[in-house]
C-alpha cells in the first residue's frame, strides 16, 4: 500500500475516503491485511504528513484505530479518550486534522461493552472520571432515568445515542468543522466497533 502524500490527499473525497476504510475493516475480518513497509512508511513521512481521515475513539485497548482499517503511518490522525466523548482539546484536535492537515473524513467510533459508557449508565462517581462520564450522561438520561434497572441492551443503545451525541456536540461547538461538512469538503460519520467481532458497523 502506498504512503499518503499530498497529491493522494487532495485526490480523495470524503466518501471515497469512508469507502477506504469500510474495504480495510472487511480486510481485517478476514485477516488479510495489505502488505505494507512500515519502517520505510516511517521514512517517507518523516518530513510531512497526509492523512486522510480522524477517527475519535476510545482509549479500550481491544480497539485498535489503524489495525481495525488495515491502515498504515501516515494515513489517520487518532484522537482517543475514553467513551470517546468531546471536549475542548478533542474539538481542536479534530480541526487541525481536518481544517490543516487536510483530513477528508471524521469517524466519531464508540465500541461494544464499553466500559466508560457502562460506568455512566450506573452513575460511577470516582475522581476525575466523574466529569468525563458526566459527557455520557446526557445518553443515559434518554434511555435510563435513575433507580431504572441497568441491562446491557440498554448500555448499547446509550453507547449509539452517545456518538449520535458526541457528532452534534462537534457540529455545535465547531463551527470550522461545521462549515466544512456543510460545504462538502469533510464527512462526519458515525460508528461502532464490535469487540466480540472486529467489525465496524457504520451508523
Amino acid at each position: 500500500m502506498k504512503t499518503q502524500t499530498k497529491e493522494i490527499q487532495d485526490s480523495q473525497t470524503p466518501s471515497g475516503v469512508l469507502e477506504m476504510l469500510k474495504d480495510g475493516n472487511k480486510r481485517f475480518l478476514a485477516n488479510n491485511k495489505s502488505p505494507r513497509d512500515l519502517n520505510n512508511q516511517v521514512k517517507e513521512t518523516a518530513s510531512g504528513q497526509y492523512p486522510h481521515a480522524v477517527v475519535l475513539s476510545c482509549i479500550d485497548s481491544r480497539v485498535p484505530v489503524e489495525l481495525v482499517f488495515d491502515q498504515g503511518i501516515g494515513d489517520i490522525f487518532s484522537a482517543r479518550v475514553a467513551g470517546n466523548v468531546i471536549n475542548e482539546d478533542v474539538l481542536g484536535s479534530i480541526e487541525y486534522g481536518c481544517k490543516v492537515a487536510g483530513s477528508k473524513l471524521v469517524i466519531v467510533m464508540g465500541h461494544t461493552k464499553c466500559g466508560a459508557v457502562t460506568s455512566a449508565c450506573k452513575r460511577v462517581e470516582l475522581g476525575n472520571i466523574t466529569e468525563l462520564l458526566s459527557k455520557i450522561t446526557p445518553a443515559v438520561d434518554e434511555v435510563i432515568p435513575v433507580g431504572d434497572e441497568v441491562t446491557s441492551e440498554k448500555i448499547e443503545k446509550v453507547n449509539k445515542i452517545n456518538i449520535h451525541n458526541a457528532i452534534e456536540r462537534m457540529r455545535k461547538e465547531s463551527p470550522i468543522l461545521n462549515e466544512m461538512e456543510e460545504d462538502g469538503v469533510i464527512q462526519i460519520v458515525g460508528a461502532v466497533y464490535d469487540v466480540a467481532t472486529g467489525k465496524v458497523d457504520f451508523l
